[in-house]
């Protein structure tokens, strides 16, 4: 690396402690003159963040830094672009490797990174180690992250099984533990979750090219939203199986809000858009791990803006709209996607299907539809 050339930056995040520690490891031995750092967020309840600094030979400094705005990851990420500018400013860093604590999650990091950088230092790529054989008791998991002690702040609120989906979905390379403990369900089920994931075996080597193959915030956001996300296909292998259930009909309102709790149990990750015959112009994001459902409204469907607000989209945006455009709705649609071993797929597909609007009550129009619903109280709470 010459002094004129930004400093590489490669975030490796993940619940797999273990997994991600040897990641690092790894990247270390495997890139001479690499720096990691990893902000220790548990002792935040205390008022501190704890910073670590290492190299191949092992940790070279050690300092704690306030909490900002009694938020763990705000002191993060006011403590981690110094940081790295410094580094940068040596000259001497060949890769800076930041290892983020067990919880946090790695898009808000990249995003903060890629904004910061400028010229000094860059984003390289986001990693998450994964052991195979904990995917499925993380996404399971239902507990608060405050319960199992991985609350970020006091005012965080976000599960287990939440947070791995979001840290496990957003890498593009996955850093894959050799758990004697795997089976070749647990892999399947990895595959599923993520196929677009490149998979890096720890301990095979190749991971510092992982570490250098770029990456762009923008693409990783938007394959992540749910307007426009690259949701896994129909699949069913060593018993896990991924459910993609697609219609153009409008859900009854009353009918989902009732069957939600039968629905977000049905598998062990479930996430897509939807469509109610209720709120037409909404384009709202299921999001389901641990049995705890997120319904969100992201905004309009494309079909519901002026022509003129087209252009101001994004590319993603638009293509996705125009792979989904039907003549009659746009690009209103249900695309769901379930994954989970031993899914009861027609169980499934027969409960999504009754909760949608019959062709009767489509054709006598809105004055029949029942309201209040309990979507009313979960997208409007101040209503």
């Amino acid at each position: 690396m010459t002094p004129a050339e930004p400093m590489p930056v490669v975030i490796v995040g993940g619940l797999h402690s273990d997994a991600r520690r040897e990641t690092v490891r790894q990247l270390l031995r495997e890139m001479p003159g690499s720096i990691a750092l990893h902000h220790d967020l548990s002792a935040g309840p205390a008022g501190t963040v704890r910073r670590s600094v290492r190299d191949s030979t092992g940790e070279t400094s050690r300092s704690e830094t306030p909490l900002v705005n009694n938020c763990a990851c705000c002191a993060l990420r006011e403590d981690l672009v110094p940081e790295l500018e410094r580094l940068a400013d040596s000259g001497l860093t060949r890769l800076a490797i930041v290892e983020l604590w067990d919880s946090v999650e790695p898009r808000g990091m990249a995003e903060v990174i890629a904004a910061h950088g400028g010229g000094a230092f860059q984003l390289t790529n986001v990693l998450t180690a994964v052991d195979p054989a904990l995917v499925l008791p993380c996404l399971a998991n239902g507990d608060d992250l405050a319960e199992t002690g991985l609350a970020a702040a006091a005012t965080d609120q976000r599960t287990v099984g939440d947070t791995f989906a979001r840290q496990l979905e957003y890498a593009p390379v996955l850093a894959v533990a050799d758990s004697p403990a795997t089976g070749l369900d647990d892999l399947a089920l990895l595959r599923q979750l993520h196929p677009t994931a490149r998979q890096a075996r720890i301990g095979s080597g190749g991971l510092g090219t992982a570490a250098l193959a770029g990456f762009d915030v923008a693409a990783a956001a938007a394959a992540v939203h749910p307007a426009c996300a690259r949701l896994p296909h129909d699949c069913e292998e060593e018993g896990v199986s991924t459910l993609v259930w697609q219609r153009r009909r409008p859900f009854h309102a009353g009918r989902l809000y009732e069957a939600l709790e039968d629905l977000c149990c049905a598998a062990a990750r479930s996430r897509g858009r939807f469509w109610l015959a209720d709120r037409p112009d909404s384009l709202l994001a299921w999001d389901a791990a641990g049995g705890a459902l997120c319904v969100e409204d992201t905004g309009p469907w494309m079909a519901a803006l002026p022509d003129a607000a087209w252009e101001m989209m994004p590319a993603e945006r638009r293509t996705a709209a125009a792979l989904d455009w039907h003549p009659g709705h746009g690009d209103r649609c249900q695309h769901l996607v379930f994954t989970s071993p031993g899914l009861d797929r027609e169980g499934l597909l027969a409960l999504l299907d009754s909760c949608l609007l019959t062709e009767d009550e489509l054709a006598s129009g809105p004055d029949t539809w029942p309201r209040p619903t309990g979507f009313d109280r979960l997208l409007d709470p101040v209503a």
